[in-house]
């Protein structure tokens, strides 16, 4: 299985949050899956690439070049495709992906895992997505799916979209999929 990991790049992520991302790395191989990442440098990205980096397993990176070009290129894949645009990138990973999970991230994170339900409501993928609320990172977020609901704005379908508060509890929901 792919399981594509979005996720911060920012080094400025806390330990508890690089802890739950590389018990994440050390699962996908101990289960012989493939890893499938922004292929950058930095916080929950190299996280959880350095723990299958680690363990032996295989690793694909999805960069832009513009993030080349800033010397953020990590030299840790197995297979790294490079594109022009993030919009590419994106295609690329669900093109690639067979579950997409969401660890905390910034606005990239959020445009990833945003793109990834929409498309997927629209029948672009059949990707289940699942969001690790560690520590509540997500629970704004959360409300406001809530409220989108509730005034009928929009709906989310649990298998597009499905939200635990641990890596342990993302790893359940990932086993069921195996």
């Amino acid at each position: 299985m792919n399981v594509t990991v979005f996720c911060a790049s920012s080094d400025l992520v806390s330990s508890q949050f690089k802890l739950q991302a590389d018990a994440l790395g050390r699962w996908i191989v101990a289960n012989g899956h493939t890893l499938v990442y922004g292929g950058a440098t930095g916080g929950l990205m190299d996280a959880v690439a350095q723990a299958v980096r680690r363990e032996s397993g295989y690793i694909v990176g999805i960069i832009p070049q513009n993030v080349i070009d800033k010397g953020r290129k990590s030299d840790i894949c197995d297979e790294l495709l490079c594109v022009e645009t993030l919009s590419e990138r994106k295609e690329l990973m669900k093109d690639y992906s067979d579950v997409c999970v969401v660890l905390p991230g910034g606005f990239g994170t959020f445009d990833e895992m945003f793109d990834t339900i929409s498309s997927g409501m629209l029948g672009y993928n059949e990707l289940q997505t699942i969001l690790v609320n560690i520590d509540g990172y997500y629970d704004g977020i959360l409300q406001q799916i809530s409220r989108m609901t509730r005034e009928q704005l929009g709906y989310v379908r649990t298998s597009t979209l499905c939200v635990c508060n641990s890596v342990e509890e993302c790893i359940d929901i990932l086993k069921k999929r195996e």
